[in-house]
């Protein structure tokens, strides 16, 4: 494993992260041992950074990785969580945004109960409510860092303005953006200029484009009635056959780098600066294998270049994400 600085913190952490997710929702059936001998089989390949976040199935997830972490040496992982989602208690969804200052100790607390630890090691902001200055909602997040319950600060999907107006309260180390050969609009131009200007670093969710980059998922026969996948834009009766060609595309290259799809992608990421950390989701120890080789997979500047065009991110065929998740997006 490579391992890379977590924006000016000093903090190490591994070059290729594990995003947690779905080992307890959101793409079809799940399985805890299997995730938990995934878990410790990242911790053998030198992968410390993990990321969970309350919302994961309401705490169900941080409560999985607090198994996990149960008995561990603490300095083994890098512990990465998000608040300011919040559910609906009827419909058991996301309902809305809650970034106010009197909830941010609230779910901090919450969040350290379900994860069995006395600190996280990046605490985001998940979600931004445009209602509520972001200087009042990293104000109180400062304070859990003065208390020693959270060590480093970050922001997902905002813009470049409040990424901006966030460091001058207390400086971010970390912005999530999704970042993939499907979606590069979000982070290249004004929001990565921002980045490497402040010295923050891009963590990349959902790098392999929800696993359609991988080029495991060829139609939506290959998805379990319970994968959320279904119901959203790139993966539509309508999108997702033109969205499979460009991955036809990618595995061309992959074929003669010698490599898989997932890994060329992975291997792009990686290739645009020290400051990209991409943290590739999975459930499954074999997944997580074929994505940390990426890791010592070097590409050519014309490599790149060929994967690059090979899918025009203008080609990518429907929204990133469904109608009611985009409002909350970049504020």
């Amino acid at each position: 494993m490579k391992y890379r600085t977590l924006g000016r913190s000093g903090v190490r952490i591994s070059a290729l992260g594990l995003g947690c997710m779905g080992m307890s929702i959101a793409y079809g059936p799940t399985d805890e041992e299997e995730a938990l001998r995934t878990l410790d089989r990242a911790a053998e390949l030198g992968v410390n950074l993990l990321d969970t976040a309350d919302a994961y199935g309401r705490g169900a997830n941080e409560e999985l990785l607090g198994r996990w972490l149960r008995g561990r040496d603490r300095d083994e992982a890098v512990v990465t969580t998000k608040f300011g989602l919040r559910h609906d208690s009827a419909t058991g969804r996301v309902g809305g945004v809650d970034t106010s200052p009197d909830y941010v100790p609230v779910a901090c607390d919450a969040s350290l109960r379900r994860l069995g630890v006395d600190h996280i090691d990046l605490y985001y902001v998940h979600r931004r409510d445009p209602g509520v200055p972001i200087e009042e909602t990293v104000g109180a997040m400062a304070e859990l860092v003065a208390a020693g319950k959270v060590r480093c600060l970050g922001l997902s999907e905002v813009s470049p303005a409040t990424l901006r107006a966030a460091h001058a309260v207390h400086p971010i180390s970390a912005v999530q953006l999704e970042y993939s050969l499907f979606t590069r609009d979000v982070v290249e131009g004004e929001m990565l200029a921002t980045c490497r200007e402040l010295g923050i670093t891009v963590v990349a969710y959902s790098p392999l484009g929800r696993g359609m980059l991988a080029g495991e998922v060829t139609s939506r026969d290959d998805l379990t009635e319970d994968d959320n996948r279904l119901r959203w834009p790139r993966f539509a009766e309508e999108n997702i056959e033109r969205n499979v060609a460009l991955v036809a595309a990618l595995r061309s290259i992959a074929a003669r780098l010698g490599c898989t799809p997932a890994q060329a992608a992975l291997a792009w990421l990686l290739g645009q600066g020290e400051d990209i950390v991409p943290i590739p989701g999975t459930k499954r120890r074999r997944y997580l294998e074929e994505n940390v080789a990426a890791v010592a997979l070097e590409l050519t500047e014309e490599d790149r270049a060929a994967l690059r065009a090979a899918v025009p991110e203008e080609a990518v065929a429907g929204e990133r994400y469904p109608a009611a998740a985009l409002v909350r997006l970049g504020h």
